[in-house]
């Protein structure tokens, strides 16, 4: 994967990840609490849901720090290094998620 490759990728991840966002706005929303017309099991699978969906708002939020990062190693001229040991990322790793930051020897 080439670096121009590696930021269009990441670039359209981003745009996705936003999306993703407005999508799941809704299920991230407070549940409300409707004794009247709302059962007791309902509120606690809506509680569930809202939970869900916060979680994985907090994973495209990782995503998210992870991508800007790599577009300023892109930037520097230093992607595709190892941030921890400086050697160079293996290039299917990288074509996988473009966004790693270590090579595999420095991530296990």
């Amino acid at each position: 994967m080439t670096e121009a490759e590696a930021r269009q990728h990441l670039i359209a991840r981003r745009e996705e990840l936003a999306q993703e966002d407005r999508i799941s706005a809704e299920g991230r929303a407070p549940v409300k609490l409707e004794q009247d017309s709302v059962g007791r099991l309902s509120r606690m699978d809506a509680m569930q849901q809202q939970a869900m969906a916060q979680a994985a708002e907090r994973r495209r939020q990782a995503e998210r720090k992870r991508i800007a990062a790599a577009l300023v190693r892109l930037n520097d001229g230093e992607w595709g290094y190892c941030a921890t040991c400086g050697k160079a990322i293996a290039p299917q790793r990288l074509a996988n998620d473009p966004s790693v930051a270590s090579c595999v020897t420095c991530a296990a």
